[in-house]
């Protein structure tokens, strides 16, 4: 079969290069076309866009971008039309998927040939509809054929809107899974996963006696910008701990070359050697990096459960542009922004948003963080329990591969 999958940010390259495998894995005649990143690519699938051209954060910046997204959505559309695909699979992205969904919707009612096969339109990882805008259930309803979700709380809320679902698990404990049925090993007095060249010293290695605290500032060149900053200059008191920035796959090292440079030449009190002496960078190794932490400062999004699983204390924070952060927070109903609390219900981690998220705040709530590690991982333990069980990505591909066939397995 044929199929043509969207993903457009980071987490969706990842759950969608997993989906693939089971998708191939089960259809070995299987042609897939895709929007995504590199773990997508890596599948063998044919990529149309890389992620990196699609992401913007923030209705302002949408705005600015319109002309662009305009162009990838024109693209996208006379794609699938060429393409002639069995199934188009949406991965989260709503406010560009849930357009194309809607505009497939139309094509297929628009085809007059009466031998024509509608394509059909799955959604794996619903779009957050239930924390703003709960209105584009309807619309949902009215145009995606399946939803496969991946929270608990996901089923119930849309059995509200009389939407029949499946609740297929969260794909991140397989991935967390697998990474840690690899080994990771110490050798020579230092850990030994590979590194980027720091940024003002060379040769450096983490040291084994020193404490880590990583810093996850996003994968969007935008949010980055934003939050990375005020993460360097918490980090600049640590002077006890290395600090690790896990820097994302899809952003080139100099961007945050130029972003430590920048930062540090704004700062008051910087020393006479011109640098962040305890502050690192490592490149598409966040979970090597997890692995051995202490402590987090990350934001707001999937990395915020992907620290929980590794165990590590967190403080989450958010920041976006002042426009963009008041419309939201007069649309958004939710009690929280992190993952790790919107599953368990109650606030597991601090979370500091906007003008709430700086450097003295930053500070108290992770050394809070860092003594209460034993209170914190318990609840994450209870956090994991809640997400049910893993095979999320086989469970969701034999569901598809099986409602195409017209078969579907009993749940």
């Amino acid at each position: 079969m044929k199929y043509y999958i969207i993903a457009g940010e980071a987490s969706g390259d990842l759950h969608g290069s997993n989906l693939i495998k089971s998708l191939q894995h089960l259809d070995n005649q299987a042609l897939i076309y895709a929007w995504g990143g590199d773990m997508m690519s890596a599948t063998g699938v044919t990529l149309r866009k890389h992620y990196r051209d699609l992401a913007f954060m923030g209705f302002i910046e949408v705005v600015k971008n319109l002309r662009t997204i305009r162009q990838n959505m024109a693209f996208c559309k006379a794609d699938i039309m060429a393409f002639q695909p069995d199934v188009v699979i949406f991965i989260d992205y709503p406010g560009f998927n849930l357009r194309i969904a809607k505009w497939l919707k139309n094509y297929n009612t628009s085809q007059k040939d009466v031998n024509y096969k509608p394509i059909k339109s799955f959604y794996y990882i619903s779009p957050q509809i239930w924390a703003w805008h709960t209105s584009r259930v309807h619309g949902i309803k009215a145009t995606v054929d399946k939803m496969f979700c991946i929270l608990p709380f996901e089923k119930d809320f849309y059995k509200t809107y009389n939407y029949n679902i499946d609740y297929v698990g969260h794909p991140l404990l397989d991935v967390i899974e697998n990474y840690h049925a690899k080994t990771t090993s110490l050798t020579g007095g230092m850990y030994s996963f590979s590194r980027e060249k720091p940024l003002f010293t060379e040769g450096v290695t983490l040291q084994t006696d020193k404490p880590i605290i990583v810093l996850m500032a996003g994968s969007r060149q935008q949010e980055i910008e934003l939050m990375l900053p005020t993460m360097l200059n918490v980090a600049s008191q640590l002077v006890d701990y290395q600090c690790v920035i896990a820097a994302a796959a899809a952003q080139s090292m100099n961007f945050y070359h130029t972003i430590l440079e920048k930062t540090w030449a704004n700062r008051p009190d910087k020393n006479t050697d011109g640098d962040f002496p305890n502050i690192f960078i490592v490149n598409n190794k966040t979970y090597d990096v997890l692995a051995i932490a202490d402590g987090a400062i990350v934001k707001s999004g999937t990395s915020t459960l992907e620290t929980a699983l590794f165990g590590v204390p967190q403080v989450v924070c958010y920041k976006g542009s002042a426009l963009s952060y008041a419309i939201a927070k007069r649309l958004i109903t939710i009690k929280y922004i992190s993952l790790v609390n919107l599953i368990a219900d109650k606030e597991i981690v601090k979370e500091l948003i906007q003008s709430d998220f700086t450097v003295e705040n930053t500070l108290n709530a992770l050394h809070d963080a860092l003594d209460n590690r034993s209170n914190i991982q318990k609840e994450y333990t209870l956090l994991r329990h809640l997400l049910g069980n893993a095979g999320a990505s086989a469970r969701t591909a034999a569901l598809m591969y099986d409602y195409l066939q017209g078969s579907p397995r009993e749940k």
